[in-house]
């Protein structure tokens, strides 16, 4: 006599009635590796998101690539706004210091004018200029 657990019976009638058909990955081998934080790694890879940075790279990171957060803002007075308050989050870290364990990294302050010239050049170059 096999005995069948309530578990096993229902997973074997969620079989049954197709439950596990066509999930995503299926018939694909499991990307574990060691790490504790396997799932992590892979829910950021499956849903295509950016991992959360400390402080002070998130900052130096926004700095970088702050002409595509420009991209789709439509004035200038706008784009100035967001420019101007990425300067200003990156003094207040400067005032507050780093925190412990925190890399010390280096964030420099974004050209507000360079900054609103690129963007405007962008926009005459593609066209999109209001």
């Amino acid at each position: 006599m096999q005995f069948e657990s309530w578990i096993d019976r229902q997973i074997r009638e969620a079989m049954e009635r197709g439950e596990f058909d066509n999930l995503p990955g299926a018939g694909k081998p499991l990307e574990l590796d060691d790490s504790d934080d396997w799932w992590i790694k892979a829910k950021i890879k499956r849903e295509n998101l950016e991992p959360v940075l400390p402080g002070v790279l998130s900052l130096r990171k926004e700095a970088e690539t702050i002409q595509e957060k420009l991209a789709d803002v439509k004035r200038a007075d706008r784009a100035r706004e967001i420019v101007e308050d990425l300067n200003r989050r990156i003094r207040e870290f400067y005032a507050r210091g780093w925190a412990p364990g925190e890399p010390r990294v280096v964030v420099k302050l974004v050209d507000v004018d360079a900054a609103l010239q690129a963007w405007c050049n962008r926009r005459e170059n593609s066209g999109r200029a209001d």
